[in-house]
């Protein structure tokens, strides 16, 4: 018998919670009935068809605190109905990916009717996710019992109750022994290892999966430059004609580790089924907001906003505020230099020890200065982008990224071009870059990982002693677990872990030929960065919802334009040096040409690298090709089936009109 969503039970009592909806406390009954019944209601009446009810029964109410909280989950046919609907990629029994459907179950690999780990823990909750979203308005004009909340047709409802503050965030549970299978495989036992990818891509999905994969390659692809930049540091320090060679391969390194990126994530994302999975027609964004009126593309009823007003928005208002912040950041880098010329003045009066150590503190402060600065903007930039009102998520992210990035940029390595180009102080170039490098590195492990988890492990002592307090007869371990979770900081995503690698990988390329050690420090970093990322995400923040991903995106476009600017930096720092200056004593016009000659020749390289180094192995492009085959001859024999179906028809009629 075809199993249909009509066919399935959402009544079940008990069942497996996936995903925990927390209502805002005053929330009136009747709203709290009618969501449950639109999200329990069958598909064809506009439900979800999940499977959903409180965390506390009637008797344990009685007993413990109730914290209007709520258990969402869906039967195993529902998920897999799901994994259909959303489009999830998965291997056949002949090792091709295809796109997963429940007529043709009993194809794909590892798939059995009692087996229930066919799907894994994080898809299942993207596909709650997905149908939590997909509930939408029909006939309602407003939520029950809150009539500020207007509804229209089409409308998603849960994004209206979490814009009304009725719902106040909907999360995905963590599975306890998963869980703690993955720690003892990841992170809480320190060793030198390869990180377990799979098993990070299986419970938090694909786009956390890939940063750590990034992450990892990242750190060993700087092993190399950390190896060969050491003996010139120690040996050949001063000579910078020496340094021709180890700048001629870090800019050859930096493009070649790009490309060779790119296949291995082209592997990782084919095996997972997120490369040759279709992308969904993207939602407008739950903050975008407008005149309603109908959608040309799609022609449903939805707020509509002139991109004529989003334009005038971005250029009169924060194009003009990012350029303030700029020249604000400029200004505080010249008090910087001013603290510099104190503190050597001061040295050079006394000539002490303690003046000595006094030449760090300027540089020591400016990098804290810049660490708040870049957060304070971050928050911002974030105001601004929202202000703008976006339609789709992605164009927000990605005027969110382009704003961050160009103020971080400036933020970060203004003070370093300005030594380099106009001071021309290589000693104070080396001190300042050694500086920022370690104390953004320190901060951000204090700030990111270690502060959050000391505060994390405060709130769950307490949580533990309340809960101890009640001396209740039931089992409070679910109870527990969602109290804990509930309370844990929100992962705002990978935005920030990509944008500190970014800046790290600027400190190590653009200035490799002054301080070779960059790369080391860099390489000592990550393998601590390793850890204290895993234990961010497995202990500090909410579990958040699996995304797919194909890629890292627009940061493969950051890193390569920041490896195309360190062919410039230091081609440029390497005609600066005097060993190479005293070769044209006389001509210096000789002396920029044949810097700018290298550095072309160099950027040529690099782009010649590029091209050649395909960016999916040969085996990985001829099973898309295959699969692009597959889907062409599927959709002529579906057409052909077509045509024949209305030349019976016909054939039908003709036949009728004759007798």
């Amino acid at each position: 018998m075809r199993v249909t969503l009509s066919t399935l039970d959402t009544c079940e009592s008990s069942f497996t919670p996936l995903v925990v909806i927390e209502l805002a406390q005053d929330v009136k009954d009747e709203t709290k009935e009618w969501l449950k019944n639109r999200i329990i209601a069958k598909k064809k009446d506009g439900g979800a068809q999940l499977l959903f009810r409180p965390l506390l029964n009637k008797y344990e109410k009685e007993t413990l605190e109730n914290q209007n909280l709520y258990l969402v989950g869906a039967s195993n046919v529902r998920l897999l109905l799901g994994a259909e609907a959303v489009g999830l990629v998965k291997e056949c029994t002949d090792a091709a990916m295809r796109a997963f459907t429940y007529g043709t179950r009993h194809n794909f690999k590892g798939f059995h009717d009692n087996n229930n780990d066919f799907l894994t823990m994080a898809e299942c909750q993207f596909i709650i996710k997905h149908e939590l979203e997909n509930l939408r308005a029909r006939d309602e004009k407003m939520i029950p019992g809150y009539p500020q909340a207007k509804l229209y047709p089409g409308k998603s409802l849960m994004r209206r109750l979490l814009t009304s503050g009725i719902v106040t965030q909907v999360f995905p549970l963590h599975d306890t022994e998963a869980l703690k299978k993955l720690e003892d495989t990841w992170y809480t036992r320190f060793a030198l290892k390869y990180q377990p990818i799979d098993s990070i891509r299986s419970y938090f999905g694909e786009t956390i999966a890939l940063y750590f994969g990034f992450l990892e390659y990242f750190t060993f692809a700087l092993i190399p430059m950390a190896i060969i930049g050491l003996p010139y540091y120690l040996f050949v320090w001063e000579d910078y004609d020496k340094y021709v060679i180890f700048a001629s391969f870090n800019l050859i390194w930096s493009t070649v580790i790009l490309e060779v990126w790119k296949r291995g994530c082209a592997n990782m994302t084919y095996r997972w089924g997120t490369l040759v999975m279709k992308r969904q027609f993207e939602e407008p964004r739950p903050g975008f907001h407008g005149v309603l009126g109908i959608n040309s593309v799609t022609g449903r009823e939805e707020p509509l906003y002139s991109s004529y007003k989003r334009q005038l928005r971005i250029y009169l208002v924060s194009l003009p505020f990012v350029c303030l912040c700029l020249y604000f950041s400029l200004y505080v880098m010249m008090i910087y230099f001013d603290m510099e010329d104190w503190a050597l003045s001061l040295h050079e009066d006394s000539g002490s020890e303690w003046t000595s150590l006094l030449l760090y503190v300027p540089s020591i402060v400016y990098a804290v200065v810049i660490e708040i600065m870049n957060r304070l903007y971050r928050y911002a930039a974030e105001f601004l982008t929202s202000w703008e009102n976006h339609r789709l998520e992605s164009a927000y992210q990605n005027h969110l990224i382009l704003k961050v990035l160009v103020f971080n940029f400036l933020n970060c390595f203004a003070s370093l071009f300005y030594i380099a180009f106009v001071l021309k102080d290589m000693k104070l170039l080396r001190q300042s870059l050694a500086t920022l490098l370690i104390t953004s590195q320190i901060l951000n492990q204090v700030v990111e990982s270690l502060l959050p988890y000391w505060l994390q492990r405060k709130y769950c002592a307490r949580v533990k002693r309340k809960v101890q307090a009640l001396k209740s007869d039931v089992d409070t371990t679910l109870y527990e677990q969602v109290l804990l979770e509930k309370e844990m900081g929100t992962y705002l995503g990978t935005f920030d872990d990509y944008l500190e690698l970014f800046l790290q990988f600027g400190y190590v390329s653009l200035f490799s030929c002054v301080y070779p050690l960059a790369a080391a420090f860099a390489v000592l970093n990550n393998f601590t960065e390793v850890n204290s990322d895993a234990l961010k995400m497995c202990r500090v923040f909410k579990r958040p919802f699996a995304e797919p991903s194909a890629s890292i995106g627009v940061w493969q476009l950051a890193f390569e334009t920041m490896s195309v600017i360190s062919v410039v930096t230091n081609c440029a720092l390497i005609g600066m040096s005097p060993q190479v200056n005293a070769v044209f004593p006389e001509s210096k016009t000789d002396l920029v040409l044949i810097v700018v000659a290298v550095e072309h020749a160099l950027l040529a390289l690099k782009f010649i690298l590029a091209f050649a180094i395909p960016d999916k192995p040969r085996h990985i492009q001829q099973k898309l090709a295959r699969l692009e085959f597959e889907s062409l001859e599927a959709l002529k024999q579906q057409q052909m089936k077509l045509v024949a179906e209305n030349l019976k028809e016909e054939y039908q009629e003709d036949g009728k009109e004759a007798t």
